[in-house]
C-alpha cells in the first residue's frame, strides 16, 4: 500500500511540510509506503476548462509543461492521497487549487481512477481561514468518488514561523490520528 503526500506549500521546510512529515513517519510506522512531491513554488497552469482530457482519454491534462502530470499519475497508482497547502487569503494556495482542478478533470474524464481512494487534506494556518482551505481539498475527493479521511479535529495546524506548527500538540496529535485512521481504512480497503 502507498500514499503519495503532495505539499503546496512553497516553502519546502514550512509548516505544511512539518505536519505532512508528522503524517507520513506515522503512516510508516503502521507499514504504509509513502512519497511526498512539493508542488509549491514551482511553475504551475491552472486548469482552463479546455475538456482536452475527456477527448483525449489519456489519463493526463493536455498541458505537460509542469509537475502536474507527474502527480496526476502518482495519484493514479497510489492507495491513499493526501494534500497539504497552506492557508492563503482564507483557501488553499494557487499551486494547490491547479492541482486540485486538473487532477480531479482528468480523473472523471478517465473513468474515475480515483474511485475508492482514501484521501485526506492536511492545512497549515497562521490564524484563521484553515476550514475553507480543508474544504478546498475534501471537495475534490467527494466529487471523484474518493473516502476522505478525518481525525479526532479538522486536519490542521496552527503556527506561522516555519516549524511553529510542532508546538501545537493538538495539531500535532491530530496529524498522528489522521495517519492511524488513514493506515486502518486502507488495511480494510485492500484486505478485500
Amino acid at each position: 500500500m502507498k500514499v503519495i503526500a503532495i505539499n503546496g506549500s512553497p516553502r519546502k521546510e514550512g509548516n505544511t511540510a512539518h505536519l505532512l512529515k508528522a503524517l507520513t513517519t506515522k503512516l510508516e510506522a503502521e507499514g504504509i509506503e509513502t512519497e511526498t512531491i512539493n508542488i509549491g513554488g514551482k511553475k504551475v497552469r491552472g486548469c482552463t476548462a479546455c475538456m482536452k482530457c475527456f477527448e483525449n482519454k489519456d489519463d493526463k491534462c493536455v498541458f505537460d509543461d509542469d509537475v502536474i502530470n507527474e502527480c496526476i499519475a502518482k495519484m493514479k497508482d497510489a492507495d491513499g492521497i493526501v494534500i497539504g497547502s497552506p492557508t492563503y487569503f482564507a483557501d488553499v494556495n494557487t499551486e494547490t487549487k491547479a492541482l486540485i482542478d486538473r487532477a480531479g478533470f482528468v480523473s472523471i474524464a478517465n473513468g474515475g481512477f480515483f474511485s475508492r481512494k482514501a484521501g485526506a487534506a492536511v492545512v497549515a494556518v497562521r490564524r484563521a481561514g484553515a476550514v475553507r482551505a480543508y474544504n478546498s481539498i475534501n471537495q475534490l475527493f467527494g466529487i471523484t468518488n474518493m473516502f476522505t479521511v478525518g481525525s479526532t479535529y479538522w486536519n490542521l495546524g496552527i503556527g506561522l514561523n516555519p516549524g511553529d506548527v510542532n508546538e501545537d500538540a493538538e495539531g500535532m496529535q491530530t496529524m498522528t490520528n489522521l495517519a492511524s485512521n488513514m493506515a486502518w481504512l486502507l488495511k480494510k480497503i485492500n484486505s478485500e
